[in-house]
């Protein structure tokens, strides 16, 4: 009987010593493994077994995580200050290094993209930070990858949300924009001035050296001023019997094109 309860009791510690090696981690999740506080290494994923009271585990999750940069003041190299907020992605790419390398890898990943987002805008004018939002982010983000190396953490990309400026600021901008519109306007005025006045002049030239040509302009004139119920005669005959043959002429068609 007491055999019995020997084996039982036996059986049950051998159960709940196995049950306490056996540890399970998911496809995402990596264990780091200490044994008497030194690092053995990585394990993982799916079954594996550990020193029951022994090995103490870490578990480390390697998708994707997001990370909110909260909004920071900015001063521009032209003296401009912005509010400037960014959403950084990153992933831990070494479990062992995470652990062992930082305290906190998700604390000081955050603290440091703050201080080097500061640190990359404060370098630029307001100008390129408004229109250059992507070099800016590639910039960081090599910057933070570079930093973040020997603690394990890849940084995928970052993101600058929203660059909030002040209201005069934003005033001036607007004044600077319409400023600029006018210029465009006016510019291409004076263009289309330009290609008529070349326009006029090579018409003058082809009518002074076709004088018929003229002539003829000048009865298309008549006809279109002629719809609008007008008679006006102009001619620019020579002096003379031809002279007034012209001008009859001209009032002829024109009073024919009236009538009609």
């Amino acid at each position: 009987m007491a055999l019995n309860v020997s084996l039982l009791a036996g059986a049950a510690v051998v159960i709940v010593i196995l049950f306490l090696s056996l540890k399970i981690t998911r496809q995402y999740e990596r264990a780091v493994v200490f044994r008497f506080g030194k690092l053995l290494g990585e394990r993982g994923p799916g079954l594996f077994l550990i020193v029951p009271f022994v090995d103490r585990i870490v578990r480390v999750d390697l998708r994707v995580r997001e990370l909110d940069v909260p909004r920071q003041t900015v001063i521009s190299s032209d003296n401009v200050s912005v509010d400037v907020d960014a959403v950084i992605y990153y992933k831990v790419a070494d479990s062992c290094k995470a652990i062992v390398e930082v305290e906190d890898y998700e604390a000081a990943t955050a603290l440091l993209a703050q201080t080097t987002l500061r640190d990359v805008l404060g370098k630029n004018e307001l100008d390129t930070i408004l229109s250059n939002r992507d070099e800016l982010n590639t910039e960081v983000q090599e910057i933070l990858d570079e930093m973040t190396d020997p603690w394990g953490i890849k940084v995928i990309t970052v993101t600058m949300r929203d660059v909030a400026l002040p209201e005069n600021m934003l005033r001036a901008i607007a004044r600077q924009a319409e400023a600029e519109r006018e210029k465009r306007a006016r510019i291409i005025l004076s263009e289309g001035e330009f290609q008529a006045s070349q326009r006029m002049s090579d018409a003058a030239t082809l009518y002074e050296e076709k004088p018929s040509a003229l002539k003829l302009r000048e009865f298309q004139t008549l006809t279109e001023v002629a719809k609008e119920k007008n008679l006006i005669v102009v001619s620019t005959g020579a002096d003379g019997a031809k002279s007034a043959g012209d001008i009859c002429a001209t009032a002829g068609l024109a009073k024919a094109v009236v009538e009609r």
